[in-house]
Order: C-alpha cells, then sequence, then structure tokens
C-alpha cells in the first residue's frame, strides 16, 4: 500500500539532493573558474620576477616528475633557443615557447602554461590543471558538507510537518470509522484545509445520495409489503371459499376467483423482481448496439396473443431504421410494459399501432391506442411506484410506468405522454438519443 506521508517524503528528498547536487556543481564551476584567474595571474607575475639580464646555463633542480603535478615548473630559454634552466626535467613537458597563454596536454595530464619574452630570455611557468581542479573540489566539498548533514535532519522535519498537514485526514477518517451503517449525516467542513475541501464535498454528496437511496428502498419495500398483502389476503379467502364449498359450481368458482387473485400475486411480484433488476447501480449493464426497429417487432409478436385474446388490433403502423447502443434486455422489458399498457387500457375491438421514426439526432418509438387516456394532471404521478389511477377497470400492480422510467433514464431516453387527437386514445413516445 502506498503512504502519502512516504511519497512526498521521498519525492521532497530527492528534490532536495538534487538541488544540493546543482548547487555542488554550480561551486565547483565557479570556483575553478576563479582558480585558474587567480593563478593564471601568478603565473603571469612569477614569469615577471625572474631576472631579465643574460646568464649561462644553471643546474637543474632535484626535483623529478611526480613532485612537479604539484606545483609549478619552470623553463628558460635564452634567444637562441638554448635551454638555460628546467626546474623538472622528468616532468616531460614539451619544449615549446608560444608566448601567452595556452593549456597542454601531456601524459600526466593538462598544463597551463604561461610564456613570455623578458629582454634576452624567454620565460615559461606550467603548472598542472588538476592542483586547480583539486582545490576547486576542496572548496565545493566543504561548502556542501553542512548541507550533506543536515539532510537526515531535514528528511525528519518534513516528516513531522507532513504528517500534521495529513491529520486532518486521519481525523477524518477516524469520524467515519466510529460512525453506525444507518448515520449519513454530512460531515462537518468547518476548519479543514483548503485541499480537503474537495474530498468532504464528495463524500458529503455520496452520503446524501445514499440516504436518498435507502430511503427510496425502505419505501419501495413498505410498499411491497403493502401490496403484497392486498392480493395473498384474497388468495387465502378464496382457500377459505374453496374449502367451504359444498356444491361443485361453488368449488369451481372459488377455484376460479384463486386462479385470478394468484395470477395477479405472480404478476406483482414478476414486477416487483423486474423494477428491483433495472434500479440504477444493481447490476452491471451489459451494453451493446440495438436495432430498434428488430427489437419493437420481437416485442409486438410477444404479446400479439395477448392483443388477439382481448380482440384488439396490433400492429407496426412505421418502421424507420434505427440504431442505437444500450442493454436490449432492459430496453425488451420496457416496451413490453408500454405495449402490455397500451393492451390493458385498450377496450375490445380498438387499435395499438407502434411506430419507429428516426429524427434529427433522435431515434423515437411511439405506441398509439385507443383507450381512455390519461388526465393532464397524472401524467406525472403515474411513473410514481404503484401508483394507480382512480375508476379504472384494467388490472395492474402500478409498476409498470415505474420500470418504464428507470430504464428510460439509465438510456438517458425521454418518455412524453400525450392524449391521442381526435378521438380517444394516448400517445407514448420513448426518444432516444443516437450515438
Amino acid at each position: 500500500m502506498r503512504s502519502i506521508r512516504g511519497r512526498l517524503l521521498f519525492w521532497l528528498l530527492s528534490c532536495l539532493a538534487l538541488a544540493v547536487v546543482a548547487a555542488g556543481a554550480r561551486i565547483y564551476t565557479q570556483t575553478l573558474d576563479e582558480a585558474n584567474q587567480l593563478f593564471d595571474y601568478h603565473l603571469k607575475q612569477m614569469a615577471a620576477s625572474l631576472p631579465n639580464d643574460s646568464f649561462g646555463p644553471l643546474p637543474p633542480s632535484r626535483a623529478e616528475g611526480p613532485d612537479a603535478e604539484e606545483g609549478l615548473v619552470v623553463q628558460i630559454w635564452d634567444r637562441n633557443g638554448l635551454q638555460l634552466y628546467f626546474s623538472h626535467p622528468g616532468s616531460k613537458l614539451p619544449q615549446r615557447a608560444e608566448l601567452g597563454f595556452s593549456t597542454v596536454e601531456t601524459a600526466h595530464g593538462s598544463w597551463r602554461v604561461y610564456s613570455a619574452l623578458e629582454q634576452n630570455n624567454v620565460v615559461q611557468i606550467a603548472q598542472p590543471m588538476s592542483v586547480r581542479q583539486n582545490i576547486a573540489a576542496g572548496m565545493a566539498l566543504r561548502a556542501l558538507v553542512p548541507l550533506l548533514v543536515l539532510l537526515p535532519l531535514l528528511g525528519f522535519l518534513i516528516w513531522l510537518t507532513v504528517g500534521r498537514g495529513l491529520r486532518p485526514l486521519d481525523q477524518m477518517a477516524s469520524a467515519l470509522g466510529r460512525r453506525t451503517p444507518d448515520s449519513l449525516d454530512a460531515l462537518p467542513e468547518g476548519g479543514l484545509p483548503v485541499e480537503i475541501v474537495p474530498l468532504v464535498h464528495a463524500l458529503n454528496d455520496l452520503l446524501a445520495r445514499l440516504g436518498r437511496a435507502l430511503e427510496s428502498q425502505k419505501a419501495f419495500v413498505a410498499d411491497a409489503a403493502h401490496e403484497l398483502r392486498t392480493p395473498l389476503t384474497a388468495v387465502q379467502l378464496q382457500i377459505q371459499l374453496a374449502e367451504r364449498a359444498r356444491t361443485d359450481d361453488e368449488r369451481q368458482a372459488a377455484f376460479a376467483q384463486l386462479k385470478r387473485g394468484q395470477a395477479r400475486a405472480a404478476h406483482l411480484v414478476q414486477q416487483l423482481l423486474t423494477l428491483a433488476r433495472q434500479e440504477p447501480g444493481v447490476a452491471p449493464q451489459a451494453r451493446s448496439a440495438v436495432d430498434l426497429a428488430q427489437l419493437v417487432r420481437l416485442v409486438v409478436s410477444e404479446h400479439a396473443p395477448l392483443a388477439a385474446d382481448r380482440n384488439i388490433d396490433l400492429g407496426i403502423s412505421h418502421e424507420d431504421q434505427a440504431r442505437i447502443f444500450g442493454d436490449v434486455e432492459a430496453l425488451r422489458v420496457m416496451l413490453g410494459n408500454l405495449i402490455d399498457n397500451a393492451i390493458r387500457y385498450t377496450p375490445p375491438g380498438g387499435t395499438v399501432d407502434v411506430a419507429v421514426r428516426l429524427g434529427a439526432g433522435t431515434a423515437a418509438v411511439e405506441i398509439l391506442d385507443t383507450g381512455p387516456g390519461i388526465p393532464e394532471d397524472d401524467r406525472e404521478r403515474v411513473f410514481d411506484r404503484f401508483y394507480r389511477r382512480e375508476a379504472t377497470e384494467a388490472s395492474g400492480s402500478g409498476l409498470g410506468l415505474a420500470i418504464v422510467k428507470n430504464i428510460a433514464d439509465r438510456h438517458r431516453a425521454t418518455v412524453r405522454l400525450q392524449n391521442r387527437e381526435p378521438g380517444p386514445g394516448l400517445r407514448v413516445s420513448v426518444d432516444f438519443p443516437l450515438g
């Protein structure tokens, strides 16, 4: 598990170490530049301090090559090119007399050479560049040692500072851990750091949505229990009537009523299960491309026997080719509920026409029946669970349009209800966005 404190400590110390390295490199280059200027001036002054008069050859210094690497090497020639003096013959410095400053590469490394014409003599002063580099490196290291020593202390201070900055998160986690499952009150937002406020806002929004979902589930369970009580009670009464029946006619009538009650209860249970499965977030949606016209033909064919039994003309009046993206099983359930409602509320001898129309950026499924229609005041309430209009003769559970609304919302579709004009009837239109 990754730790925010550990990651912050790692990156802060890494950045600090990189800064120390960059500072060391800068100090080294700056010190080396200053050392070059100072030693060049020293070479020039030393050459000027040598005697200007002519003199004979001098005995060489006893110092050999290794000693020369730590100091200066002096060579003097007369005007005829005769070497008068060489302080370190073992240094194997090239015999050259290029006037001014120059850098010479040898087997022992780079040398800084200064040559000058001093009246009758040519004087050359040379110094190994390693001396200057060692001095610059030493100065840079001495400047960085205090910072390197402070790194562990800075790491400890950063650890404490980050821990103090993350303390509100620990307090929030503790507050959430102490809550009971039914405690969905909003978290306090006062006195929180600015960076944590969006997280608390998101948590409070989630808690609010969870609260609404739990309230909806509680209401659903209560309504379902209430609705199931009526058909189950009716079934129980029909069983008692069948047990007390004295004649075959009474027994057959009781069993007929029992069969209808059992069918109503089974339909209600099926609708409840369908509604529960179509609740948002209950199960992942298997999305795919759906041929809307083909799906409509399938649903119409499934409801053709019910329409024929009620002597209702069910058919497809218009069919455009339209493809949408969605859950084909949920869409089949939605269209099935709409067509089933249209058949149930249309009197015998009526018609139910289904159409698929392709518009600008939308695909619409229209269901037009010749039933009683829905008053404008009830067009919003009919989508509520278990709501059934008064004085309606059709049997139902009051869940069909609630299921339709859930599925339409999941597919970003719009359900519109309009009374048929002219004549009695209802037009239901479901508009799906394309793409």
